[in-house]
């Protein structure tokens, strides 16, 4: 299936309020919308209040007069579900389908995502605006791709979700004594008699179960995706030449296994706000963009949302540099982003975010942002042909949902594990060394074509997956695994005999004890065939292949330098700096630099600079080339 329907070349665009704005901005809106080169908006992703002001009662004609306008402007439409948030009469009607906290504190709109997914109420109403909104515009030129609700990621505690979550639980265990024993119910008193007896993880005395809270996230998320391909059933039905998306959100708080989420959209759709203004932001923004394209399979995926000229850390608004704004835009498509796309199109003069960064800020085009991103349209339609190319990754890390929200879990031995923080750090090792990663699921099964494989406190592991590393290992794969992986079943129930558990033999190592310190962390290890290598790390023989085991924390420089050592892969000296990406196609390859650093840099490659034509020298600073290497 083509997507975006229409679209020619990479994507560029974003989110386009034009509900908040009188009908004279809208043409005004097209016409800059045409100088920045945009061709992609995504529209009507608040606008249910505007659509259907009360029950049943439908205002299209505003609507209309959007898409023919955009569409006679040669700017295609994302055309989107309103469902992440209810308009006030609904929630008036519908009390019951208002979201309730662990605490019992139910919320009221005011807000947005002020709903609970397992509400039947909710359920149809966001049916009949997807049926209604397909009816409509089904055959509508400008509509080049469908948006479903935004950012999936609410969750609810009310007696809704309690039904929901029960029904899910006879599902996944069929028998009550399955479920006592997945979550060692004889601990506390808490066996199960009946079904009924079973709730939400709700406020309680101490500390909740952890099988109880793992599975309740696990829950949300096919709760979640069963709200999402209502919709999109519906919509695909109406329309089956035209691909469905919903754009992911990523955080601690969204319950969401976007890994497994990704097998349900036509493209993997990602938001992404960095939280560091300093260097981590490059390094957050490569993070992201890896995960997107290893989710989405090596199919092209679209970074639906960003900000252009803000980065949110510390409780302020850093501006971004100039510059910056292309940097973090191309290095998305660098990894194989199908362009760039925004939230939001133009800053609004009222509401909550009133001032979130936008294309066209409140000073309006005459501005620096709206001449970056006028600039980065222009780059944008001159490297078209990188769409072809394949991003190069030699080395994976694994990436497991289902451990980040146990190890967010109670009655763990120490506060400062963070499981997305241990993800991260290998990530940026491997970034600062040079090497470009994939991030794989075990759970997903197949083979593992990498040099390296990474796990980070992957502290969940079936069987299955403990199975899936012993083969790569035993047949000549490279693994480097972390302190806290494979010490749990799926469940959350520590495998016994010493840690890391499922992996033992893998590793050649028994861990007798976890020892944290304010420090960080340590373990009493006990060499089982693995031989010592450096303080905290050790390396086993395997079959025909090498695994390492890192029992503390390394600072990134340390972290590298092993990781890239049991790649097989030199550390690139400056790495950090002059940032490389690799995209290669049947007859062409090419080689994107950023240089986030304050000196010009040299090209490392020959080659046509896509951009002038010319043989590629240096990369300003602070600036970016992309060169069509010389085969």
């Amino acid at each position: 299936m083509e997507w975006p329907r229409g679209v020619e070349g990479l994507c560029y665009g974003g989110d386009y309020n034009p509900e908040q704005w009188p009908e004279d901005v809208w043409r005004e809106d097209v016409a800059l919308m045409r100088r920045a080169g945009v061709n992609l908006v995504s529209v009507g992703v608040f606008a249910w209040s505007r659509l259907e002001p009360e029950q049943g009662r439908y205002t299209f004609d505003w609507l209309d007069r959007v898409l023919d306008l955009l569409d006679a402007g040669g700017v295609k439409v994302a055309l989107a579900t309103p469902t992440a948030s209810p308009p006030p009469w609904f929630s008036l009607a519908h009390p019951d389908a208002l979201p309730v906290r662990a605490d019992g504190t139910r919320l009221l709109h005011g807000s947005r995502d002020t709903y609970c997914a397992s509400a039947p109420a909710y359920r149809e109403a966001c049916r009949r605006i997807a049926r209604e909104l397909a009816r409509r515009y089904a055959d509508h030129p400008g509509v080049a791709l469908w948006h479903v609700h935004n950012e999936y990621g609410t969750t609810c505690h009310c007696d809704h979700a309690a039904g929901a979550f029960r029904a899910w639980l006879q599902g996944r265990y069929r028998t009550l004594d399955a479920l006592n024993d997945a979550w060692t119910t004889a601990f506390w008193s808490q066996h199960y008699a009946d079904w009924s007896y079973v709730f939400p993880p709700r406020a309680t005395q101490y500390l909740h179960n952890p099988g109880q809270v793992l599975d309740f996230k696990r829950f949300w998320s096919d709760e979640l995706l069963a709200a999402y391909t209502e919709q999109r059933d519906i919509l695909r039905a109406a329309t089956p030449d035209v691909p469905i998306t919903t754009n992911f959100v990523f955080g601690g708080w969204v319950p969401v296994d976007h890994a497994r989420w990704s097998r349900e959209v036509d493209v993997v759709a990602i938001d992404h706000y960095p939280s560091d203004a300093g260097p981590g932001a490059e390094e957050e923004t490569a993070f992201g963009a890896d995960l997107a394209r290893s989710w989405a399979g090596g199919r092209p995926w679209l970074l639906m949302e960003s900000a252009p000229n803000l980065i949110y850390a510390g409780g302020r608004m850093h501006a971004k540099e100039p510059g910056r704004m292309a940097r973090h835009s191309l290095s998305h498509v660098a990894r194989g982003s199908r362009g760039a796309m925004f939230f939001q199109w133009r800053a609004p003069r009222g509401g909550a975010e009133r001032f979130h960064s936008a294309l066209v800020p409140h000073a309006g085009p005459d501005s620096r942002v709206y001449r970056e991103a006028v600039e980065l349209g222009a780059a944008l339609g001159g490297l078209r042909e990188v769409d072809a190319g394949a991003v190069e990754a030699s080395v994976a890390v694994a990436w497991h949902a289902p451990s980040w929200w146990a190890l967010s879990g109670p009655g763990l031995p120490w506060d400062g594990i963070d499981y997305l923080a241990e993800v991260r750090a290998a990530h940026r090792a491997l970034w600062r060394a040079g090497i470009t990663a994939d991030f794989v699921s075990l759970a997903q099964g197949g083979p593992l074509p990498y040099q390296l494989l990474v796990l980070p406190a992957h502290y969940l592991m079936s069987d299955a997956e403990a199975a899936a590393v012993r083969t790569y290992v035993d047949g000549g794969g490279r693994l480097v695994a972390t302190y806290l992986s494979g010490v749990a079943d799926e469940y959350g129930r520590v495998r016994l005999g010493g840690y890391p558990g499922a992996l033992r033999d893998v590793l050649g190592v028994r861990v007798e004890e976890f020892r944290p310190t304010e420090a960080g962390w340590s373990e009493d290890v006990h060499l089982a065939g693995a031989a010592f290598v450096r303080p905290g790390v050790t390396r086993h023989r395997f079959g025909a292949g090498t695994a390492w085991y890192v029992s503390t924390r390394l600072d990134d420089a340390a972290y590298g330098e092993l990781l890239a050592e049991a790649a097989g892969i030199p550390v690139r000296e400056g790495a950090a700096e002059l940032e490389l990406v690799r995209r290669t196609g049947r007859h062409a390859s090419w080689l994107f630099a950023f240089n986030h650093g304050s000196t010009a840099r040299a090209v490392e490659t020959e080659g046509t600079d896509l951009m002038t034509g010319k043989p590629a020298a240096e990369v300003p600073a602070g600036g970016w080339v992309v060169v069509r290497e010389t085969y």
